[in-house]
Parts: C-alpha cells; sequence; structure tokens
C-alpha cells in the first residue's frame, strides 16, 4: 500500500521540526515546541446477566488532553495578551468571558516548505502560563516562554491535501 499517493517516490513520513501555529489567524512569532495531539477514550465495561463469565468493553467519554505550546521570549504579546483573558490580573474580578476561548490551527509543512497537514483544535483557553524561565547567568539557554491550551477537541483539515513536491 502506497503511503503517499501523489508522491509515489515518497518513502519517508513528514519531519517533525516544520510547522507553524495560528492563534486569532496570525503564525505566532517564534514558536519552537508544540506537543502531541491526544484523545483518549474511556472503556466502559458491561456484563449481561446471563454470561457472568464475560465482561464486553464499550467506548465511554472521550478526552483531549492539553496541548503545550513553547517559544522564545521576544517583544511578541501573543502568549501573554491570551492568557490576560483568563486571569484578570488587576484582582477585582472584572474579567470578561468574551473572547478568552479561540481556535488554533496547527499546519505541518514537508521539507519543501509545502503545507502538508493541518489540524484545528477548538474552544482552546489557556490554563498555564510561564512568562519567564528560571534565569541563571551562568547558562547559555534560550528563554522559553510557554503556555497549556486545554481543548475541547481537534480535527484534520481534509482540504489540505498531499503537496506535489518538485
Amino acid at each position: 500500500m502506497a503511503r503517499f499517493t501523489v508522491n509515489a517516490h515518497r518513502f519517508d513520513p513528514y519531519r517533525n521540526f516544520k510547522f507553524r501555529i495560528k492563534i486569532d489567524n496570525q503564525y505566532v512569532a517564534g514558536l519552537s515546541k508544540c506537543s502531541a495531539l491526544r484523545r483518549t477514550t474511556e472503556v466502559t465495561q458491561w456484563r449481561e446477566g446471563g454470561d457472568p463469565s464475560l465482561s464486553r468493553r464499550l467506548p465511554g467519554r472521550s478526552d483531549y488532553e492539553p496541548v503545550t505550546l513553547e517559544a522564545g521570549v521576544t517583544h511578541d504579546t501573543t502568549f501573554e495578551d491570551w492568557a490576560n483573558l483568563v486571569h484578570n490580573f488587576q484582582g477585582d474580578a472584572a474579567g470578561s468571558l468574551r473572547g478568552f476561548r479561540k481556535d488554533i490551527i496547527i499546519d505541518v509543512y514537508n521539507e519543501a516548505g509545502q503545507k502538508a497537514i493541518s489540524y484545528t483544535l477548538f474552544r482552546c483557553w489557556v490554563s498555564e502560563y510561564q512568562a519567564l524561565p528560571e534565569l541563571d547567568a551562568a547558562s547559555n539557554a534560550v528563554a522559553i516562554q510557554h503556555i497549556i491550551v486545554q481543548n475541547e477537541g481537534w480535527q484534520r483539515d481534509l482540504s489540505v491535501t498531499e503537496p506535489t513536491e518538485s
């Protein structure tokens, strides 16, 4: 069975380092890492009264794990602005619930820079925000900020088809 229908000469799967994330229809600057999209479905056991030796397993509720996004610290305030919609830092509980949920788009590209796969994450909101990492004058590391995003599911965009590589 062919892994790639348009490019029969391609055998290797896509690499995981060419991706971009859109929030509010804008690509996030300096994004360096995105955790896995993972869905878990509970198993519900059921036993019939007439068959006490056998239990059946049925699918139950599905749960979508949070997604972590990491970016180098710059003057881009995308993460901070979004996190502030959920947490009112002024402390008077006057925060608005308008706009704190956003859909996120994850675009994965092939080695030639062509969009190959795209997923949309629905009704996301920031549950954790790290503005700065631990600072250490003796290290040579990049300062990374991150957000943890709760979501209510995701779906692959089937209109994004396999690219024709040159």
